[in-house]
């Protein structure tokens, strides 16, 4: 099975490869642009009891890049494949179960988010931030980027045509971007709204790589959330994965 699961993963290694310094170069824009804006701009502005505006909002935007980067690694590939090129056929046609292919599909989508973070960190450095690097930072972020990139999976393997994994991205995606504790604490929000936003997975993410980079507790709760998160997605792509091959 592990060795499955590594023909998988190296595949997309080997595609990434190929193409790796325009992706790390086009990585390097967006967070460059959130640092300035939000770091230098509006965080000027802004009086934080303890630390600074751009202390607080780095993690956010570590959490939000790692999701839109993991998501979109799997999601619209793995649905073209299915759905128009027919390579998706190739793995199914192959002695390899559907866990293997579906463990190392999501550990190349990690291998991407957790790429394009260290980016973010890099220049959140360079602009002054204080981060503490831990262990449980680490943690945080790898179950960040496993939850979304086994939603784009997911999704990938469900949805129809590119229309609606663009309507996935537009009703999912981009409200969780802006509302799940990325760039101000939910609880600022309507109750009613704030209640939703707490059971979502990106808001546990930000919550926990807040919390152990700037207090260096271990956020126990936001961790168990996320594990559920990913042991239901993994199950969910398993299931729809070996419907396909049968």
């Amino acid at each position: 099975m592990i060795s499955h699961i590594v023909t998988v993963f190296w595949r997309d290694w080997i595609v990434l490869k190929r193409r790796l310094t325009r992706y790390i170069l086009a990585r390097m824009v967006s967070p460059i642009l959130y640092l300035i804006a939000f770091g230098w701009g509006l965080g000027r502005n802004i009086t934080m009891t303890t630390g600074s505006y751009l202390d607080y909002i780095v993690p956010g935007i570590i959490a939000l890049n790692s999701m839109n980067i993991c998501f979109a690694a799997l999601g619209t590939p793995v649905n073209m494949s299915r759905l128009y090129h027919k390579t998706l056929e190739e793995y199914l046609l192959a002695p390899i179960n559907a866990f293997s292919y579906v463990v190392g599909k999501v550990l190349a989508g990690v291998m991407r988010g957790l790429i394009s973070s260290v980016i973010i960190i890099f220049f959140a450095y360079l602009f002054g931030a204080q981060l503490k690097i831990n262990a449980w930072f680490l943690l945080a972020l790898f179950m960040n980027c496993a939850v979304f990139a086994a939603l784009g999976l997911v999704a990938a393997l469900f949805m129809n045509s590119h229309e609606e994994m663009s309507n996935f991205n537009t009703y999912v995606l981009t409200p969780m971007s802006f509302l799940c504790a990325t760039f101000f604490a939910p609880s600022q929000l309507p109750a009613f709204l704030y209640w939703i936003i707490e059971i979502l997975p990106l808001t546990h993410a930000s919550y926990a790589l807040r919390q152990s980079s700037l207090t260096g507790e271990i956020p126990g709760l936001s961790l168990i959330v996320l594990a559920v998160y990913l042991s239901s997605l993994l199950w969910i792509g398993v299931r729809k994965m070996q419907q396909l091959q049968d």
